[in-house]
């Protein structure tokens, strides 16, 4: 039996922090996209169950969109055989039921809070799925909590539940590890966190993750679990990375380049060899954005960083029909070819500012190191209150937000510096 596991797909929703020139492909880009591409391979694997583990849409107000995607992949699937069950999450307690409903292909589980057990057998395999689906869009409850699971026989029980695991205040079922556990189901196909866990064929408990990445918060891998039934027991779990837009982190070290040419030359050495590796994957991303960091040390970090800006990645493609890749974000965090330790013993604002960075780096309880986040902390939690902001509800920076922000801050102030320096020298 071959179980495909769906974790969140927010249908209806758009991804951000796209180019101009890829606006006009979001939907492709986005849940709709990843969504016929599961369809798609789920078909061509010949896939016999397709699990949905919650917040399948994105909200209330994209019915008739959301409608249309998901009816015309539940009717391809049904045609082909394919068994369609899913529980509801916080983000669509309210739409999930009324497309259910027009949907009779597609078997909700769990409606209304309730825990629902459904026996499949197929291709001599057994199996019994454990759902239950958010009855309001926020619940503080553990839907553990006295939980009438009996396991249907000695073949495979596993439970599908959108949760928050080990979150104790969380309005969104919270769910600890070992509740989990201690449930004595065989295994747990897991929804909310859009972030996969590693499961494995000996682990089969976790987070699917999301289907395709909505922001550059969300890099890496994202897509579906196959699930192989043999005999009674998992004999392989795998994760099939199909999503049709990939955020990547790269970073690019310039140390040693002699001109600030050499720093975009860098950069298409990385993406040619992170290109390289995505198309040849089974189902290569269309559209890759790129949050990329200078590092090293070098003169030219803050000429890299405005030439890189210049120059894009628009003739960065796999052929005729490759990926597009864009950067999404850029940044210099260069070192000065001069150390450091060498610089802070300068009196000057260089030198100053070469000792405070070194202090960021010294040991967690330095009492000077606490002094100085505590300083960034206020400058800015100041930033936060001001009123242009309050529309975004912004987070009070912890100490490592706040090192971090220092940091990046004063390593571009640093560079700048020290360019202004050896131009007025020259």
């Amino acid at each position: 039996m071959k179980l495909l596991a769906v974790g969140d797909l927010h249908l209806g929703r758009r991804p951000s922090r796209l180019p101009d020139d890829l606006q006009e492909r979001a939907r492709a880009l986005g849940p709709a996209g990843a969504w016929k591409r599961v369809v798609d391979a789920a078909l061509a694997h010949k896939v016999d169950v397709l699990v949905l583990a919650g917040d399948v849409t994105e909200n209330d107000r994209d019915f008739f969109e959301a409608y249309r995607e998901l009816r015309q992949g539940v009717s391809e699937l049904a045609a082909a055989g394919i068994r369609i069950l899913g529980v509801a999450g916080n983000h669509d307690v309210f739409m999930l039921p009324r497309l259910v409903a027009e949907i009779p292909e597609f078997q909700l589980l769990g409606a209304g809070g309730d825990w629902e057990a459904v026996d499949l057998t197929i291709s001599g395999e057994a199996l019994t799925l454990w759902g239950w689906s958010f009855p309001e869009p926020k619940v503080s409850q553990s839907p553990l909590t006295g939980a009438p699971f009996q396991r249907r026989g000695e073949h495979l029980n596993l439970g599908v539940l959108h949760c928050d695991r080990d979150q104790t205040n969380s309005s969104y079922a919270p769910v600890s590890s070992r509740d989990l556990a201690a449930a004595g189901l065989d295994g747990w196909l897991l929804g909310h966190i859009h972030k996969p866990d590693l499961v494995t064929t000996n682990a089969p408990s976790g987070y699917l993750g999301c289907v395709t990445g909505m922001d550059p918060g969300e890099p890496g891998d994202c897509g579906p679990w196959l699930v192989v039934i043999e005999q009674g027991r998992i004999q392989e779990t795998v994760q099939w990375a199909l999503a049709p837009l990939r955020w990547e982190r790269l970073e690019v070290d310039l140390t040693g380049i002699a001109k600030v040419e050499e720093a975009y030359e860098r950069l298409l050495d990385k993406v040619r060899e992170l290109d390289a590796t995505l198309s040849a994957l089974p189902w290569p991303p269309e559209a890759v954005g790129l949050r990329i960091t200078l590092t090293g040390r070098s003169r030219f970090g803050h000429e890299a960083l405005s030439r890189i800006e210049q120059e894009g990645l628009e003739h960065i493609h796999s052929g005729d029909k490759g990926a597009q890749y864009f950067i999404e974000h850029l940044t210099a965090l260069t070192l000065p070819e001069i150390a450091l330790d060498e610089l802070a013993r300068q009196n000057d604002p260089a030198g100053l500012l070469a000792r405070r960075l070194l202090l960021l780096d010294s040991p967690e309880d330095t009492p000077e190191r606490q002094a100085l986040i505590e300083e960034v902390r206020e400058i800015l939690e100041q930033e936060n209150r001001d009123a242009r902001w309050g529309g975004l509800q912004p987070v009070p920076p912890d100490a490592e937000a706040a090192a971090d922000w220092a940091r990046r801050a004063g390593t571009r102030l640093l560079d700048q510096m020290l360019a202004q320096l050896r131009e007025e020298q020259s």
